[in-house]
């Protein structure tokens, strides 16, 4: 059972890692959703921790269908994050007709077939997770994990359907996330069944992004999933 949490900087990814963190996702201005961080903060998170850190690559918080100004932006930003010795993103991208745009995922894999990655939670905006979900699976090799509430607004709302998408097993595997708190992680993880989750604000000192993680609150939640 892998718990994964949002950080922000070096010293959030520190404290994350001594709170026993499976694996940091970090990044930059939450309040619009999440975006790629700065190079000075992918830095000195990637030398603070040993914990593995995927990081967010996302170039503006409008929509996931981006342009080929964007995609230079996020081939750029892929140089830095390589460059600094990583190979793991959280991306996604979407074509106006909301499709995956296998097309840019493609040319990424090609142009680094390294890539260890995250498919965002664009992929709540598709209306066919199932189909989605057997897009995705034809890039096993690098697209290892997708991060849903299951098409709903929070992973609670989404329960059946991330239970179906877990149950897959075959493909990129499914985490849980968005809205996941020490009061309902049990429950979900009871209809779900998943094997990683993705938590925000609630590990966090009066639930908000502003302050660090709060020590007795990480350790309910890995005790409710580990025992």
């Amino acid at each position: 059972m892998k718990v994964e949490v949002i950080v922000q900087n070096g010293q959030e990814a520190i404290q994350a890692e001594k709170l026993g963190a499976d694996r940091l996702e970090l990044v930059s201005a939450m309040q619009e959703g999440g975006l790629t961080p700065s190079y000075g903060t992918i830095k000195q998170v990637l030398e603070s921790v040993a914990t593995p850190v995927q990081v967010m690559v996302r170039p503006h918080s409008y929509h996931f269908c981006y342009t080929d100004e964007d995609f230079e932006i996020i081939r750029d930003d892929i140089d830095v994050i390589q460059k600094l010795g990583s190979n793991r993103i959280v991306f996604g991208a979407l074509n106006q007709d909301y499709t995956i745009n296998t097309t840019m995922l493609e040319e990424l894999i090609r142009l680094y077939p390294n890539l260890d990655i995250t498919f965002h939670r664009a992929f709540d905006e598709l209306p066919s997770q199932q189909l989605a979900y057997e897009t995705l699976t034809k890039y096993r090799q690098n697209v290892k994990r997708i991060l849903t509430s299951g098409g709903k607004a929070n992973a609670e709302a989404g329960k059946q359907q991330l239970q179906e998408l877990a149950e897959k097993g075959y493909g990129p595997v499914i985490i849980p996330g968005s809205g996941l708190t020490p009061a309902n992680i049990k429950e979900i993880h009871e209809a779900v069944g998943a094997t990683q989750y993705h938590f925000g604000k609630s590990v966090r000192v009066g639930n908000s992004f502003g302050n660090g993680f709060d020590p007795d609150v990480m350790k309910e939640v890995q005790e409710k999933l580990k025992g």
